[in-house]
């Protein structure tokens, strides 16, 4: 059996959501973690853990990130980690499918992500790396994530879909 840590030093964690349905606004949460266990070689057939920390949430903006981190959207007083647990992750061609409970505020649904792998390398410690593109979309309504308003002219202020792009890099464990 291997594991692998999250090097959050050289990972992010991000989203993309419409605003006005005329721009995309982008945020990450500061800080996470994570790990792989996998039984074979390779990582089919792994087991992901992953939370990040709602409080780290960061737009840019801090009337913004105020806004995302109460009642309204996440809730984080009540809430503070989001949390993913895999139920499957397979070879889908070059890449990989990672399927697995999504888990936001007190709503946990089953979500897929696209995980690119972009090869192993050791670092200058001898320490093992393996880099990761994760990709996926939810619907944040899915997740409790309603608040919901609309511009004097009828247009939508943000948009349901929220897309996901993580950047992960692996420290396999000794």
């Amino acid at each position: 059996m291997a594991k692998f840590i999250i090097d959050a030093a050289h990972s992010e964690v991000s989203f993309k959501i419409k605003h006005l349905m005329i721009s995309t606004v982008s945020g990450q949460f500061n800080e996470f973690e994570g790990e792989a266990t996998t039984t074979g070689e390779g990582f089919e057939g792994a087991t992901v853990r992953f939370s990040a920390d709602v409080n780290s949430i960061n737009t840019k903006n801090e009337q913004r990130d105020g806004h995302l981190k109460s009642g309204d959207f996440f809730d984080a007083a009540q809430y503070p980690k989001i949390s993913f647990e895999s139920t499957n992750f397979t070879k889908n061609g070059d890449d990989y499918l990672l399927e697995g409970n999504l888990t936001i505020k007190d709503v946990t649904k089953l979500v897929s992500l696209t995980v690119e792998y972009n090869g192993t390398m050791t670092d200058f410690y001898g320490q093992k790396k393996h880099g990761f593109e994760v990709n996926g979309k939810i619907n944040r309504k899915d997740f409790g994530l309603t608040w919901h308003a609309v511009t004097e002219a009828g247009g939508v202020v943000v948009s349901d879909e929220v897309k996901l792009h993580f950047n992960i890099q692996l420290t396999e464990q000794a």
